[in-house]
This record gives structure tokens, sequence and C-alpha cells, in this order.
């Protein structure tokens, strides 16, 4: 009988222990991890420009950083900045690490004002009318020596928004919008 005990002690004590950690808020699971700096490395196609960013500490985002990364990210057409949805940052961070490769991230185009947006659509029939783009929450993009098809695939297991395949103009385009693919 004192065999069964403790073997029952045993199994309550591990279950208790179980349900404290499921009941730890989501925030308790964070600081359990070691946080790490998100770094970027960009290529902006159409200016020439490059940019290396470390844009976020592994505590909060850096708002220097975030304001290079706005400038990059500019309507090159317009030169109209626009504030990116730092959550698009994050995605292709995310992207990075998944696909395991630190080569610059190609930029074709970032933020579009209304009207280069609407010039674009006049000439092309895939720039939606009302495109993420003009948010500040989208970009179109390749990276240089993986394959469009391996970018497109590891941003449709993030789920984290947007993603449209466009392996004819060689690019994947991502957004912060619902999650949808196209």
């Amino acid at each position: 009988m004192e065999f069964i005990d403790d073997h029952r002690r045993r199994w309550l004590a591990l279950g208790g222990a179980a349900l404290g950690v499921a009941l730890l808020p989501g925030q308790a699971f964070a600081t359990l991890s070691t946080p790490r700096p998100r770094i970027l490395t960009l290529a902006n196609l159409n200016t020439g420009e490059y940019l290396k960013t470390e844009f976020f500490d592994g505590r909060r985002y850096n708002k220097d950083e975030l304001s290079r990364l706005n400038h990059f990210f500019r309507d090159y057409r317009a030169n109209k900045i626009k504030t990116i949805d730092p959550l698009l940052f994050d995605q292709l961070y995310r992207l990075q690490v998944m696909l395991g490769t630190n080569k610059p991230v190609q930029l074709i185009s970032g933020y579009r004002s209304v009207d280069t947006n609407n010039e674009m659509r006049s000439h092309s029939r895939g720039v939606a009318k009302h495109s993420y783009h003009t948010k500040g929450q989208a970009m179109d993009f390749h990276i240089e020596g993986v394959q469009l098809a391996t970018i497109r695939k590891a941003a449709l297991k993030l789920k984290a928004g947007g993603v449209g395949y466009y392996p004819k103009s060689n690019f994947v385009h991502i957004d912060t919008g619902p999650t949808r693919s196209w």
C-alpha cells in the first residue's frame, strides 16, 4: 500500500508542477528565454543604398534604427517617408532566421505613396488599389542565393500576414495585413 501512495504522490506532484507552468502568463515564458537582438542587412535595388541595422536590442525597438529603416523603405520616386510597421521588420527577421541566411535582403519596393501606387497601377494589373505598401505595411524583395520558392514557403509557414509570389518578376511580397496568399 505504501508503494501505491508514493507512486500517487509523485504523479500528483508532477501534475501540479505542469499545471503551474501552464498557468504562467505568456510574458513569463518570454522572459525564460534569452532575449536576442534582431539585426537586418538590406540592399535597396532602386537607390543603391545598403543598410545593416540592429532595430531591436532584445528588449525594445531602437527608435533611431527604426527611423533609418523608414528612410531606407521610403518612396524613392516621390521622396516620401512613412513610418513602417515594425512587425514587418520582425517578420523579415524571422524569415531570415528560418532560411538560415545572413545574405542581404534585396528590397524592390517598400513604402509607396498613393500617387506612386496609382501611377504603378496604371501600368500593371498586379498593383492593388488599396495596397499595404501605401500603409507602410508591405515590402517586395528577394534574397540573393535563396530560391524564390523557398522564401515563399518559409513566409507562408510564418502565417504572419499576406504572402504574394511573383516568380516572373523575381520577388516575394510580404505584409502585416491579414493572413492570406496569392
